[in-house]
């Protein structure tokens, strides 16, 4: 059975291109541009990883990563969090993520994490 990969992002290129290649490297990919829709998504889809976007409007991907970790069901999930603040990532691991990918990102190193962390 293909692994689930949970990905939120506000920028629909960046999900369709994160998509394509999470597919295409055999996982099974949910996305999603809301933010308050992420721990419902994770409750319906049980994913083995979740990506989140650090900035996006409404609850940013830091505090869903903390929201995610402390959640008694679903603190086991690794999490990465994308950001293009690339001099802030003790900030990032601060709220609990088992990875950070700066944006913009190479594809292989997406991959890499992706497999490292499933």
């Amino acid at each position: 059975m293909a692994k689930r990969i949970l990905v939120m992002d506000d920028n629909q290129d960046i999900l369709d291109v994160v998509q394509e290649t999470l597919t295409y490297e055999d996982f099974e990919v949910k996305t999603t541009s809301q933010s308050d829709s992420v721990i419902s998504l994770i409750a319906a889809f049980n994913p083995d990883l979740v990506i989140l976007d650090y900035h996006v409007p409404g609850m940013d991907g830091g505090e869903l990563c903390r929201q995610i970790k402390s959640h008694a069901e679903f603190g086991r999930i690794p999490v990465i969090i994308f950001s293009a603040y690339i001099y802030h990532n003790d900030e990032l691991l601060a709220y609990g993520c088992d990875s950070i990918i700066d944006k913009p990102f190479d594809l292989t190193e997406l991959v890499d994490k992706v497999n490292e962390l499933i």
